[in-house]
């Protein structure tokens, strides 16, 4: 625009009629910063409903870790029943606190890991094959029966996660670091991605035992052939195991201090979780409209390089560098636009997602090596005789 501003001005200069009139670029210039307001504030709009939905997704994954830390515990012994509830049955177990402690580490990793599936997931980053899923996700998980493909298994139902997902996960490919440099398919987010990658299949439909052919005839109804499989984005495996494990505690009696609220409490938080996954896959799913953008760029093209014909006849030379700084603000407003519109990529102008759950991890850490679980004290011990 600077350089065609200065072919402007030199024709000018050489006595060569270039002016217009300064009566139609004035309406072009309202229109232009009218849809410009719009594009800036929806794609800003789409930024911090991102960080916003992000951050409760942060609050809830907290809370959960601290009430599986807190309130996961074995049941109280026999003599520490009140009296009221002598003879009722009560819940017993074979394990001891060592084994409770790491089925509750082994939970409270899978809720980590939720942030981390998350993150990928929003990214269009297939697979388990990533370096930070290693010291996140509950090797108890891995060997669920994930195999590298990400394809579950139709193993039938059993109460062994494990023999539910079907046969143990196997790494053929080298662990990827998670650098935006790693590979060319995380450029740019796509969460549509599942365990496997999801299809787009016209066809799909299934084949009910009222539509098969009937006696055997060829003019009997028939069904439509089905060759798609099921898949499931993975934040959601991740969510059904953290739910199955809360139904564990529960049915062993280690949510007994709590009760039936405190255990709804955490499966209400859960939930929370997946809305918050949701409201995030929305945002990604929903683009602006390319046709918006490409409109937009022509409408600001036309206006800046008609600019120079109304501003020549009275700035004269100066009419370059005002059209310089105009052709900037207008450009550089519509860039800012197309950088923050998906802010769960890997560009600097996008969400710091890594940080964010590295974070996270930092303070589950800190629980795990410091905090103390249910019924322990941090300092000390209460004597019942005041403060110590």
């Amino acid at each position: 625009m600077t350089i065609f501003a200065a072919i402007v001005s030199y024709f000018w200069s050489r006595g060569t009629g270039v002016t217009l009139t300064n009566s139609v670029v004035p309406l072009l210039a309202v229109v232009v910063g009218l849809i410009l307001v719009f594009r800036n504030g929806t794609s800003y709009d789409r930024y911090y409903e991102g960080r916003k939905t992000f951050g409760s997704l942060t609050s809830s994954i907290r809370n959960l870790t601290r009430l599986i830390w807190i309130n996961v515990a074995l049941p109280p012994p026999q003599s520490e029943i009140p009296e009221n509830l002598k003879g009722k049955t009560q819940p017993t177990t074979a394990l001891t606190a060592a084994q409770l402690r790491r089925k509750k580490v082994d939970a409270v990793k899978l809720v980590l890991s939720f942030a981390f599936a998350v993150k990928h997931y929003l990214r269009g980053e297939d697979g388990l094959d990533w370096n930070d899923y290693l010291d996140v996700m509950p090797s108890s998980f891995l060997r669920s029966g994930i195999d590298d493909n990400m394809a579950l298994s139709s193993s039938t139902r059993s109460s062994s996660y494990g023999a539910l997902m079907g046969s143990s996960i196997t790494m053929t490919s080298k662990p990827r670091t998670g650098s935006p440099e790693r590979d060319s398919r995380a450029s740019t987010p796509d969460a549509t991605k599942r365990i496997r990658v999801k299809r787009s299949n016209p066809t799909l439909s299934t084949r009910t035992p009222l539509l098969g052919v009937q006696g055997g005839g060829e003019g009997g109804h028939r069904g439509i052939d089905v060759h798609a499989e099921v898949t499931m984005p993975l934040p959601l495996i991740i969510a059904h195991e953290i739910s199955h494990q809360l139904f564990q505690f529960k049915r062993d009696g280690f949510l007994e201090t709590v009760g039936p609220a405190g255990a709804n409490a955490m499966h209400t938080l859960v939930q929370g979780m997946v809305d918050q996954l949701t409201n995030m896959e929305r945002i990604v799913n929903t683009p602006i409209p390319k046709s918006y953008g490409i409109h937009l760029k022509q409408v600001v093209t036309l206006y800046l390089f008609a600019l120079p014909f109304t501003l020549i006849k009275e700035l004269g030379w100066a009419t370059i560098p005002i059209v310089t700084v105009v052709a900037f603000t207008f450009m550089g407003i519509e860039g800012i636009a197309d950088e923050i519109e998906m802010p769960f990529g890997n560009d600097s102008a996008d969400l710091p997602l890594d940080r964010y759950v590295y974070d996270l991890k930092e303070e589950i850490d800190y629980l795990f090596q410091r905090l103390p679980e249910g019924g322990q004290g941090m300092v000390g011990f209460d004597d019942g005789e005041g403060d110590d």
